[in-house]
């Protein structure tokens, strides 16, 4: 039996096919996933599990170099965007349309993890980064000057 960490195998799985620039989307329960997409549905209940709980879970076990959601999330919920700055304290955050995170990005997702979440901009695009130390750590090796303060 596995230890710790994610337990449920659909998602563990899937997060062990994520490479560098590969887009996850964890996402609230009313998000609409599109019909081909790699969903996985965590949703028992309202708000089992949150969205804070799964996205927590997931940023221990992925290295995440990028943070995604609605431009209304800074201003419209903004107790979630300081969560998310301070749990992705090392990724960089861009903002897309609401209209956008529904549509293109959902698209572009490889995997879509549904939470049971009732919170308004609830949909959060993590990008998959590389753990800088171990990769351009080497000796002799030269660091991309976009990677050299990660060091």
């Amino acid at each position: 039996m596995k230890r710790s960490g994610i337990l449920n195998a659909e998602l563990s799985g899937a997060l062990a096919t994520l490479g560098h620039t590969d887009l996850l989307m964890v996402v609230d329960a009313g998000f609409p996933v599109p019909r081909g997409a790699h969903r996985i549905d965590l949703a028992i209940a309202e708000n089992l599990p949150d969205l804070r709980t799964v996205l927590g879970l997931i940023a221990d076990e992925l290295v995440v170099e990028g943070v995604v959601r609605a431009e209304d999330v800074p201003s419209n919920n903004p107790l979630l965007d300081q969560w998310l700055r301070e749990r992705f304290a090392d990724a960089e955050f861009t903002t897309r349309p609401h209209a956008e995170v529904l549509g293109e990005l959902a698209h572009r997702a490889k995997v879509v993890v549904r939470t049971g979440a009732f919170e308004p901009w609830g949909n959060i695009g993590l990008f998959c980064g590389v753990d800088v130390p171990r990769w351009f750590g080497g000796e002799g090796v030269v660091v991309p000057d976009h990677y050299a303060s990660k060091l």
